[in-house]
């Protein structure tokens, strides 16, 4: 299975304490030994977790509205990005509510087994978003969930009040939006990523159908 080649988590661009990179640290072993019972990330990707999952995660903080009440993630699997958001929002001593959307019946008794050992404040949604009504969200974020047309269909006919989408675009991101665009109108911007120099973070707003 391979042994992370990459042992420490380094955000030092973000200046975070000690005390996160430790909760980071944690919830990444746990991640890993609840990965042996059930499949939360590809066995393929354990040899670069932390920057793969991980660091690759934190990177959407910069791009959440801290002054709203409520930031969803969609399809949160094991927790990435939203467990790595969680512990983020509290180095930032933020007062936004994380809402963890989540199908999957083992996987959501993981994320909430995560919560109570780490001590975060974040709900979780054992619920299929797409037969959700009316959810009320200032931030929306997706990564690795469906593909932006699908994410934006979704935004439109199940959600309200939405201010913000953040979603992580890989190596076909470009075309992705390109062919999106002829659908869709809304104003975003690019931010490039970190981890991947193929991939990228879109941050959308005011969606609205051609």
């Amino acid at each position: 299975m391979g042994i992370d080649s990459k042992k420490y988590i380094n955000l030092d661009r973000f200046n975070v304490s000690r005390e996160t990179i430790e909760l980071l640290d944690h919830y990444k072993n746990l991640l890993l030994e609840k990965n042996k019972e059930i499949n939360l990330i590809s066995r393929k990707d354990i040899g670069n977790l932390i920057k793969r999952h991980i660091e690759d995660s934190a990177q959407a903080i910069d791009l959440i509205d801290l002054n709203s009440k409520m930031c969803t993630d969609l399809g949160s699997g094991g927790g990435l990005p939203g467990v790595v958001i969680s512990i983020m929002l509290r180095e930032k001593k933020s007062k936004t509510k994380l809402k963890l959307y989540e199908k999957s019946y083992h996987k959501s008794n993981f994320l909430r087994e995560v919560r109570e050992k780490l001590k975060l404040d974040f709900d979780v949604h054992e619920k299929d978003l797409f037969k959700e009504k009316n959810i009320i969200s200032g931030t929306v974020i997706a990564r690795a969930f469906k593909p932006l047309p699908i994410i934006l269909e979704l935004i439109d006919k199940n959600f309200s009040d939405l201010s913000n989408l953040v979603v992580f675009m890989g190596k076909n991101g470009k075309q992705l939006l390109e062919n999106t665009i002829k659908k869709w109108e809304f104003e975003y911007k690019n931010i490039r990523s970190t981890t991947s120099k193929d991939s990228f973070l879109i941050n959308i707003k005011n969606v609205k159908k051609r």
